[in-house]
């Protein structure tokens, strides 16, 4: 268990919810802009994909019994806090599931931040060194004491994303659509399994 020096009350009051995160990504998305101050082309049609990606989890996700055992059993009040950004292709894939599984059980406030706009917060989170998203922050809500993170991605298919980007010989471009490959046929079980796990691995 470790204290965050970054995630304080006042961050916590300015972050979304999972309604307001999805708005304001649509919102800005009409106005040609992104989450960040990168409104290039290439991050529009990302922050596009990804608005239709995660509507089509919002509507078509299901959460398996032994996932929800695990969430329903938590009795103390937790916030899940989420570092994330709009143009991120993980995030889309993953938070509509984090979403739901949030919403099993009234002790789980569900929070998401913007990473770019909280930069100290990030960097108490890094993935081997890196600002990789999203990631799930669970806080305890009476002290914020940080219980466990999880992310950025199933590490089922982490490792091997990792391993092709850094082959200087392997297309960046194929490697993100073979993961949201694999996100489309595995059709959330793995984020269920692993995010189960880690539920578990916090009592």
């Amino acid at each position: 268990m470790m204290k965050s020096l970054a995630i304080t009350n006042e961050v916590l009051s300015k972050a979304f919810n999972y309604e307001s995160y999805t708005k304001l990504i649509e919102d800005l998305f009409f106005e040609n802009r992104t989450t960040n101050d990168d409104n290039s082309e290439s991050q529009l049609n990302y922050t596009k994909l990804n608005i239709q990606r995660a509507s089509r989890w919002e509507k078509r996700a299901k959460l398996n019994e032994n996932l929800k055992e695990v969430v329903n059993k938590i009795n103390n009040d937790q916030i899940w806090l989420v570092i994330t950004e709009g143009w991120c292709g993980d995030a889309a894939q993953i938070l509509p599931f984090i979403n739901k599984i949030s919403e099993l059980n009234e002790k789980i406030e569900l929070k998401l931040v913007l990473r770019d706009q909280h930069p100290e917060v990030m960097d108490e989170f890094l993935t081997d060194g890196s600002r990789s998203i999203p990631k799930v922050v669970v806080l305890n809500i009476e002290n914020l004491d940080v219980l466990g993170s999880w992310g950025p991605r199933p590490k089922a298919v982490h490792e091997d994303y990792v391993k092709k980007r850094r082959d200087p010989d392997y297309d960046n471009k194929k490697a993100a659509e073979e993961l949201h490959l694999w996100y489309a046929r595995d059709k959330g079980k793995t984020i269920q399994a692993e995010f189960k796990e880690f539920l578990e691995s916090l009592n």
